[in-house]
């Protein structure tokens, strides 16, 4: 095992130098001039489509990705790269469906949206809630798994990695606000991408022996075929548990629902109604801009598992002994790659790291001042006020995930924890936002029910079903709320008004909605025969996007049938959703990819 060598320590000293430099000097100001809060929470909506791409993944892809994805690589394999994959889908409907919408109405943030379409009451729990999770579950995570990576692989306690990354982060993002973020984050981007294709590359390269990466990954499909499978069947995979024991891969990643579940549930939220994602969006000096940045990182999205998953399935096969999953990928660059390169591949880390950290760390900010401060506190706040707010919200947020991220060293896969508890608040999410997007009779009563009863429905699964794979949970509490939040809509005599629409258009929406809810009653059917004999593979699963479906052909009927409809119901101008023919053929090379990708590793 080789030590962190001076060229290692000028390496990554010189990228910290180069990310604060950058990020001081694209947020500095003239002498007399006033930063606004668009300026310092958006950017001044000036963001080019490249740049929205690097710093939508820069926010994304931090060190959960690097350690504890490639934790999971090494437990469970190619698998875990459904949530990348399928995010990558994902993007091409929030750019095309949600984008459009949210930049129309000219938000700061996804708080701010709920306001506008149903009350203060349903945006201040969201707010909460997205406050709450960011700091104790996002930002902590990020913060302990850098500070885990500097334990690893330099060898500095982890209480000081912590404390570390924390200031870096701060050094640039407390005053230089969303410009400083997405700028350092397109250099973020490059270093994290670079890095982790050359660590990758030296994992191959010492599996074939030195006869190069080609070759190593082939001798990695021979020797860990088991980990190159994408659809896990109940106990066929066994992976560590955390305690010294194994449990079954199937908990975290059940067969077929992955690919037909709660995960495009978990995704179109994630990415769709996210603060620290959409922000990236609506900072675009355009729709097209935005539009085009959002395929963009699709296309990144795919490339990620060669990145992370990779490295941890290569340290599987070396015959690395590890104490804990999540140590694959520092164990992997303190003993395969070389001196000097070491520098370059901490960096990597780092910097996905420091940039989802102040991504997030900007959004908590963003929220609190614009629907916290400004909302309840000081409502005639001006411009200085909310920037200074902002500046103290930030400051707040990072100590206390330092403080708490330590409590997190007893996980063994970080990554799966991540998703388990920031997927308590999805189901809810997703059909208070997409209900409030495009049907014109949600209500806020509705809304606040369902926001109100969405974490503890999830606990009570979690508590009644202790063996139940979390991500079938999020399905059925999807799938319950659905009622809920349909039914109270429906049965709200308040805050109507008379519905608009003309017969044309009318009869063509509830053709449509008929067809979509017929097709899909009919696979629900269909596949009711199947669902107890391939329970090994959690075919049940396909319920939620049926109900989805479901849910999406009833909007179509209604919207076009009632009569009445929300006085806050948003009207979708015809031609809204058009996209350009470049964003089109994009997003048909993405799902031709992926259909590829899939094709090759069931």
């Amino acid at each position: 095992m080789k030590q962190f060598s001076t060229i290692d320590w000028i390496v990554f000293i010189g990228y910290v130098i180069i990310i604060v430099f950058v990020g001081l000097w694209v947020s500095r100001k003239k002498k007399g001039e006033q930063r606004t809060s668009q300026d310092y929470f958006l950017a001044g909506r000036s963001l080019p489509w490249w740049a929205i791409g690097a710093t939508l993944i820069a926010a994304n892809i931090s060190a959960e990705h690097f350690i504890a994805m490639s934790g999971s690589g090494y437990a469970i394999g190619l698998a875990i790269a459904a949530y990348e994959w399928i995010a990558a889908v994902t993007l091409i409907f929030v750019a095309k469906y949600f984008l459009p919408v949210f930049i129309e109405k000219g938000i700061f943030t996804m708080p701010q949206f709920l306001t506008q379409r149903y009350d203060k009451s349903v945006s201040t729990c969201f707010a909460v809630f997205w406050i709450l999770v960011y700091i104790f579950v996002n930002m902590t995570a990020v913060i302990y798994l850098g500070a885990l990576a500097m334990e690893r692989i330099i060898g500095i306690p982890l209480i000081y990695g912590i404390i570390g990354f924390s200031t870096f982060s701060a050094l640039y993002s407390l005053w230089g606000g969303m410009k400083a973020v997405a700028w350092t984050d397109v250099i973020n981007v490059c270093v994290l991408i670079f890095g982790g294709l050359v660590t990758t590359a030296f994992a191959l390269n010492a599996i074939s022996d030195g006869n190069g990466v080609i070759a190593g990954f082939g001798e990695l499909l021979h020797k860990a075929p088991q980990k190159f499978h994408m659809i896990i069947e109940k106990g066929t995979l066994f992976a560590p548990d955390g305690k010294g024991g194994l449990k079954d891969a199937f908990s975290d990643l059940p067969g077929l629902g992955v690919v037909l579940g709660s995960m495009w549930l978990t995704n179109l939220s994630f990415w769709g109604f996210n603060q620290f994602i959409i922000q990236r969006g609506l900072a675009g000096k355009t729709l097209k801009e935005a539009q085009l940045g959002v395929v963009f990182a699709g296309y990144m999205k795919l490339l990620i598992p060669l990145l992370v998953v990779i490295p941890g399935i290569a340290v599987f096969a070396l015959g690395a002994k590890l104490g804990k999953s999540d140590e694959a990928y520092p164990w992997l660059i303190r003993n395969i790659v070389p001196v000097g390169v070491t520098g370059l591949s901490f960096a990597a880390i780092a910097a996905a790291a420091v940039s989802a950290l102040s991504s997030i760390v900007n959004s908590t900010s963003t929220i609190f001042t614009i629907d916290i401060y400004k909302g309840f506190i000081n409502k005639n706040a001006s411009e200085k006020q909310m920037v200074r707010v902002g500046m103290i919200t930030a400051l707040t947020a990072l100590l206390i995930s330092t403080i708490v991220a330590p409590k997190l060293q007893s996980l063994d896969q970080a990554y799966q924890y991540i998703q388990e508890y920031t997927g308590f608040i999805y189901p809810g999410e997703f059909l208070i936002f997409f209900c409030g997007l495009f049907w014109r009779k949600a209500s806020t009563r509705a809304a606040l029910v369902t926001a109100i009863i969405t974490i503890p429905l999830g606990m009570l699964f979690k508590i009644l079903f202790p063996g139940m794979p979390f991500i079938l949970r999020i399905g059925y509490v999807f799938i319950l709320l659905s009622f809920v939040m349909v039914g109270l809509s429906l049965l709200d005599k308040s805050q109507n008004t008379n519905n608009i629409f003309d017969k044309e258009s009318a009869k063509k929406g509830i053709n449509t909605g008929i067809r979509i809810v017929a097709l899909a009653m009919l696979v629900g059917i269909v596949a009711g025969f199947f669902v107890q004999p391939l329970k090994n593979m959690a075919l049940e699963a396909i319920y939620v996007p049926i109900m989805m479906f479901i849910l999406t052909g009833l909007i179509l009927i209604l919207n076009n049938t009632q009569k009445k409809m929300n006085v806050k119901a948003i009207l979708i101008e015809k031609g809204l959703f058009k996209t350009s023919m470049t964003f089109n053929i994009a997003a048909i090379g993405i799902c031709g990819i992926l259909a590829l990708l899939y094709t090759i590793f069931w």
